[in-house]
């Protein structure tokens, strides 16, 4: 039961769209399918780490991200106003057929990061499981464990689920690929000035 309830939890974390959905939306639909996902799985990777992070406890690292959590915030609004320029800039000519020297592995670590510079999802994580019933100091591993699997399953699908029907609906959308590059760019750029 505690499987299912933080399976919904990941999903309903994953869901709104924000930057790194704005990014999944114009990497799936100037890339493809796997580029959009990975854009997404950076995010399920960075979501892991703290959702381990507040379901063990892990005391010391949390502290040690609160206490650096004005430049982590600086760091990654810094990052996402260069993201934002980059893909309001970015031509959509040609760039399904390739990757243009923007890699996968690029597209996963670059939401990876925007994530993980967010450590109040630390406090977040920890809010959220004690809704749903969760006390980190009389749970056992076998507890900890559901609850982070669950997540995991539940943020994956999702941006699984994403990149799949923007894909599918891909031919409708690309004609309009440059102004959702401009639209994503600008919202991101915006999202950065406001995080500062």
């Amino acid at each position: 039961m505690l499987f299912l309830k933080s399976l919904i939890l990941g999903i309903s974390v994953s869901a709104p769209v924000g930057p790194i959905g704005l990014l999944c939306i114009q990497r799936t639909l100037s890339k493809g399918k796997l580029a959009g996902f990975l854009t997404g799985f950076g995010a399920v990777t960075a979501n892991m780490i703290y959702a381990s992070i507040a379901a063990f406890g892990f005391s010391v690292v949390s502290t040690f991200l609160t206490e650096q959590e004005t430049y982590l915030r600086i760091f990654g609004s810094v990052f996402l106003f260069y993201l934002g320029i980059k893909t309001f800039l970015k031509q959509p000519a040609n760039e399904a057929a390739h990757l243009g020297g923007e890699t996968l592995i690029s597209m996963y670590l670059t939401t990876f990061l925007l994530m993980f510079t967010n450590p109040s999802t630390i406090f977040n994580f920890v809010a959220m499981f004690t809704g749903l019933g969760f006390d980190q100091g009389s749970s056992s591993l076998t507890t900890s464990l559901s609850l982070i699997s669950g997540v995991f399953v539940g943020t994956s699908l999702w941006w699984l689920f994403l990149s799949f029907v923007v894909s599918r609906f891909k031919d409708k959308i690309t004609l309009h690929l440059k102004l959702v590059n401009k639209v994503a760019g600008g919202l991101i750029i915006l999202l950065g000035i406001l995080a500062l």
